[in-house]
């Protein structure tokens, strides 16, 4: 993959949410839709802050657990597996010398939080639940949607870590496959800082693998040998701008090697009209269902 790639094409983003026929045309064709303005400032910074006191809040004593896609090693720590229904904090791989300290403040040294963030924060809550994103989910497609998934993602300047090429459906399946990501740029994410890159178009080559429960365990499992096909498009996204992503599009993020922060806010959805497999890795207790956006 080069190293600079084509930027992709970004459309304004409606006051209510609802997408143009251009829009929804776009998305059906490429898998992925970026809206500008989606988001005030105003809410970006008010959620910056919001995570700011978070990580204030946090005792890094308390956890060791590190977040890489590039071996799915946090895979198989209970911290990670038991966190689809509270608020966890993961740092990056390079967070740590050889004697597992810390070698940047906690600030600088986080790779994600989540990954119930939505409906255990007022301020995200606020954020994940608004009308405008109602509209858009539901246009979309979506036609009861669930909010089941939400993170910050730190990428953190210098060590922020890449993040391989995936699907998330390949993480979040339903029958159909339904689910959605909506990424909220809360600051300026472009080639230089490791913005999303996505393969135009790459999602009607279907689901080419799995991340599951088998057992105990949880494993990748390779469901498919097509090759997507579609260029490969930088992602880039002002703040305030929201990236749509098809559940089954292929995409990926380089490593921050710059010395600016990528802080952004990801939310997954899925249509509550299609069957959650039970065997995926994100769980939740009895008494916390997933909810919609009532």
């Amino acid at each position: 993959m080069p190293s600079e790639l084509p930027v992709a094409k970004r459309f304004e983003s409606t006051a209510d949410g609802k997408p143009s026929p251009k829009m929804l045309s776009f998305y059906e064709e490429n898998g992925f839709l970026i809206l500008e303005n989606f988001a005030s400032h105003a809410a970006c910074d008010a959620l910056k802050a919001r995570i700011a006191e978070l990580v204030e809040g946090f005792d890094p004593e308390s956890v060791r657990s590190t977040f890489s896609t590039d071996d799915q090693s946090h895979a198989q720590d209970f911290y990670f597996k038991d966190s689809g229904d509270k608020i966890r904090f993961f740092f990056e791989t390079g967070a740590f010398d050889s004697k597992g300290d810390l070698v940047k403040p906690k600030h600088q040294a986080l790779n994600k939080i989540g990954h119930a963030l939505h409906d255990l924060d007022p301020e995200f809550d606020r954020f994940s639940r608004s009308d405008k994103l109602s509209n858009l989910a539901t246009a979309l497609g979506l036609e009861d949607p669930a909010l089941v998934q939400s993170m910050v993602i730190m990428k953190q300047p210098f060590i922020g870590g890449e993040v391989g090429m995936h699907q998330d459906s390949s993480f979040l399946y339903t029958t159909p496959m339904t689910t959605t990501g909506f990424w909220f740029a809360l600051e300026d994410a472009d080639q230089s800082n490791g913005c999303l890159i996505g393969q135009a178009g790459g999602h009607k080559a279907g689901l080419l693998e799995r991340f599951h429960y088998d057992g105990d365990s949880l494993v990748m499992e390779k469901t498919s040998d097509a090759e997507p096909q579609g260029p490969y498009e930088a992602l880039a996204a002002p703040k305030g701008t929201l990236v749509v992503i098809h559940g089954l599009v292929p995409h990926s993020s380089a490593a921050n090697t710059s010395a600016r922060s990528r802080e952004a806010y990801a939310l997954h959805m899925f249509d509550r009209n299609a069957e959650w497999a039970a065997d995926n890795w994100l769980k939740r207790a009895p008494d916390m269902p997933v909810k919609g956006f009532a």
